[in-house]
């Protein structure tokens, strides 16, 4: 069989995230509650920014609205 492993280390971002709901943290680190996918993206395209699923084990999963970019530099400095 040729079944692929999530690898636990990557990254979901916008539609790529596969829960239906997520408790989705502003890009001022304010709680926005729990939304459906679909308006937590339309919130982070509205505000120019990325929806980025932190934390996928929580329940619902943990998502942030900021820039992407910035989030990846940020990774990288933490290693």
């Amino acid at each position: 069989m040729n079944r692929q492993k999530d690898d636990p280390n990557k990254v979901h971002i916008n539609h790529g995230i596969r829960a239906p709901e997520l408790r989705v943290m502003g890009p001022d680190g304010e709680n926005l509650g729990v939304l459906s996918k679909r308006d937590a993206i339309t919130k982070a395209e509205s505000l120019g920014l990325d929806l980025i699923e932190v934390s996928a084990k929580a329940v619902p999963p943990v998502a942030k609205i900021m820039d992407y970019g910035k989030f990846t530099y940020e990774q990288k400095k933490k290693q």
